[in-house]
């Protein structure tokens, strides 16, 4: 076993060795103004609400590429230096330094696709197919990219892997699947005119930490955008999200069918986001003046909620992601946090919930 992992790593030497004879070694580049192929221009429009935030701005690189381990590195190219100011490095949470990134170090070991026309990157690592972090976090970067760039002139936008919900929000703005370019099938490409935006929240530090960032203006163009488009259904106002059909491996409630018992007689009704389309969970947070469940990226749609709707979250206690109270706060919904404490000693900072009833029960007294 320990000789085939050896034989596997050298292979892996090996080939990362080749590609950079091929496409050559990646530096950091620091200085912006010496990258001849790279034109920075500042979004005027659009501001982030958030004290100390940076303006934002749109970058267009000729002949520029990207490269992905579709995992933890978003590289932005031109010229074999890495453009740290717009380039992704996340190593378990943490949002890291540009030196940091995989490319200096492995260099670009995937085949380059060159594409024609104009790209626009939305990527940023594996969390790309995550409901909450595509609609929070990718999906503005399309409306950042509008105010410099008509939609109708970008030949290609280069994304996930996309889903069937992902395909929905698109196609609201005229973005049908031939113009999508696959970063898992294609993970390195280059672009006569490679388009790419600052993020909307992300600074530095813990990724968790960086969405109490989240800025009003990303609320507000998801609600324009997406609410007049609502697909209305036989829906109850009295909402339990339930994590059953979650894929995450944390934040599910040990005790759920106590729990759901409990609100059924308070005239709640049970829902499984994965079943409903896109347009249909808007309707239902639109529609809802009770939701309650346990975090998790079903509650990115409490920016479709009307004001005052009242909000239950269940998080554990070790849990960091403030999103949702700052989404509640931009929105004027009733907000209300029930924290439980962890089930052993050895719960990791993700883990699942076992919430009493008389802390449930406390907070809907409360709502009145």
């Amino acid at each position: 076993m320990k000789f085939k992992k050896f034989l596997q790593l050298c292979f892996k030497k090996a080939f990362q060795f080749l590609f950079k004879l091929i496409y050559g070694k990646i530096k950091l580049n620091i200085d912006l103004n010496k990258i001849k192929n790279l034109h920075k221009k500042q979004i005027l429009n659009i501001k982030s609400d958030i004290q100390n935030s940076k303006d934002y701005y749109s970058y267009k690189i000729i002949n520029g590429r990207v490269y992905t381990d579709y995992v933890e590195h978003v590289a932005i190219i031109s010229e074999n230096n890495l453009i740290g100011e717009i380039s992704y490095q996340q190593v378990l949470g943490d949002l890291k330094d540009p030196s940091s990134n995989i490319v200096l170090s492995k260099g670009t070991p995937r085949l380059k696709k060159k594409i024609k026309g104009k790209v626009l990157s939305i990527l940023q690592g594996a969390s790309g197919n995550n409901y909450g972090h595509w609609i929070l976090d990718m999906l503005p970067k399309i409306k950042l990219c509008s105010e410099h760039y008509s939609l109708n002139d970008i030949n290609y936008f280069y994304t996930p892997n996309l889903t069937d919900f992902q395909k929905e929000t698109l196609s609201i703005l005229d973005i049908n699947e031939n113009r999508i370019i696959n970063s898992e099938k294609y993970r390195h490409i280059q672009a006569d005119e490679l388009l790419v935006v600052d993020h909307p929240h992300y600074y530095k530090g813990f990724i968790l930490e960086q969405n109490k960032f989240q800025p009003t203006w990303v609320i507000q163009w998801l609600r324009d955008t997406y609410l007049i488009h609502e697909k209305k259904f036989n829906a109850n106002k009295k909402v339990f999200i339930d994590r059953a059909d979650s894929i995450s491996k944390h934040c599910h409630i040990q005790n759920e069918s106590e729990v759901f018992n409990y609100l059924k007689n308070k005239g709640f009704s049970k829902y499984q986001l994965t079943k409903l389309s896109f347009f249909e969970k808007v309707y239902l947070f639109r529609n809802a003046d009770v939701i309650v469940g346990a975090h998790g990226a079903a509650f990115a749609n409490l920016a479709f909620c009307k004001p005052k709707t009242k909000v239950i979250e269940i998080r554990p206690c070790i849990h960091l992601n403030t999103v949702y109270e700052r989404i509640s706060y931009i929105n004027d919904l009733n907000y209300q946090l029930i924290q439980t404490k962890k089930i052993d000693e050895n719960q990791k900072k993700f883990g699942d919930i076992y919430l009493p009833i008389k802390e449930l029960e406390q907070c809907i007294i409360n709502f009145g």
